[in-house]
């Protein structure tokens, strides 16, 4: 599932370079912690949010064939 959301985010964004993708398990699932540039939070995102929930409905879908619970977060660094 991480090569799919890789996949899919690195085709969005100006810098793919700077995508990192971290997978963290809570509770029984894996939640996948989405780090980008500032500039491509806001194509991440899209207009209300149509975008990210885009994303997230193809993960959950695609992992829920593979018997797996999966999410999406977009982490911010604060600098």
């Amino acid at each position: 599932m991480q090569a799919f959301l890789e996949y899919v985010v690195k085709g969005l964004v100006s810098h793919p370079d700077e995508v990192t993708i971290t997978p963290v398990e809570r509770q029984g699932s894996t939640v996948y912690e989405l780090r980008l540039n500032t500039e491509d939070v806001g194509k991440i995102i899209g207009r209300q949010g149509v975008t990210i929930n885009a994303i997230r409905s193809l993960l959950t879908t695609g992992s829920a064939k593979k018997g797996l619970r999966c999410s999406v977060e977009i982490v911010e660094d604060k600098k």
